[in-house]
């Protein structure tokens, strides 16, 4: 999954539009602003021939793609995938989210930034970042000797219907119970929540009181941005692949920055200080919300 194409290389093709040049195109631009670029060189390269399905949703693309993964294996038509997500960091793209106003201002002091569920927080960190999950059926993981980490138990994912980037929190909290249902379990097997948790102040709110209405309790909960910024469409497999390390390592990270909760936000449990140390986890839940109203959520289970 990826938001979209090489931003550098689009930039140079509007440029050829606007400035009539066209010195900078050369024969690999358009290939570099296809959206599928990134999952076809991994097929090319490892002369992978089954099925490509890029999702570009945002800051959902990651997480979809592990889902769909999921369910193409669940479903019989694929015994094994390569899932994941990659976004690279350009200035057109930080420039955009800045002039949304979603963006942190506080330049003078970054290791104080993004503050997320915190009540001045100012806005979310633009990252990058890649990365990918092996997915395969568990009968043929067994059979070829594989070392597994996790086994992908549930997963749901809808979209808002209401608003293009005003988060719905009753839509997203029907995200996560779809995820609940399909992984077969009670919202209280679920030991940790990974959150989306940009540091917007609509986005924090909404996602905090959609947590809450599905758990009605203190359920553990950290987001991993507050480490390495938002990577938008790579987001949703490197924060549910740290979730997964976590889960086997049996201790979760806390929310950097977080000192004064925002009393907006549902009382769940978020962790603070030095994190939290839960060895006996079994069941984990990795969550992300994207511009389009889109709404995903992945339950992890320890193998």
């Amino acid at each position: 999954g990826s938001c979209m194409g090489s931003m550098d290389s689009m930039v140079d093709m509007f440029g050829m539009v606007l400035t009539n040049d066209s010195s900078k195109i050369d024969s690999q631009t358009y290939i570099k602003c296809m959206p599928q670029t990134c999952a076809a060189n991994i097929s090319v390269f490892y002369s992978l021939r089954g099925r490509i399905i890029t999702t570009n949703t945002a800051c959902t693309s990651g997480s979809q793609a592990i889902g769909y993964a999921y369910e193409a294996i669940e479903n019989g038509i694929q015994d094994m995938m390569v899932a994941g997500g990659a976004e690279e960091l350009v200035p057109p793209d930080a420039a955009a989210f800045d002039a949304m106003g979603a963006t942190a201002y506080d330049n003078a002091h970054p290791q104080e930034e993004p503050k997320p569920f915190d009540a001045k927080r100012d806005g979310l960190v633009i990252g990058e970042g890649a990365g990918t999950l092996i997915l395969e059926d568990m009968e043929h993981a067994y059979k070829r000797g594989a070392k597994i980490y996790a086994e992908v138990a549930g997963f749901g994912t809808n979209c808002d219907g209401t608003h293009i980037t005003s988060p719905n929190s009753e839509t997203m909290a029907q995200a996560l119970r779809l995820a609940l249902d399909d992984a077969g379990i009670a919202p209280e097997k679920i030991a940790y929540v990974n959150a989306h948790g940009t540091s917007t102040a609509a986005g924090d709110v909404a996602e905090s009181i959609a947590t809450y209405s599905v758990f009605k309790r203190d359920v553990p909960i950290s987001t991993t941005k507050s480490y390495i910024g938002h990577t938008l469409g790579a987001c949703g497999c490197v924060e549910a692949w740290l979730t997964i390390n976590m889960m086997n390592e049996g201790w979760f990270h806390p929310n950097l920055n977080l000192t004064q909760l925002d009393p907006n936000c549902a009382p769940l449990g978020y962790i603070m200080g030095s994190g939290l140390d839960l060895p006996d986890a079994e069941y984990v839940m990795s969550n992300n919300f994207a511009f389009g109203g889109v709404n995903t959520s992945l339950v992890f289970r320890r193998i």
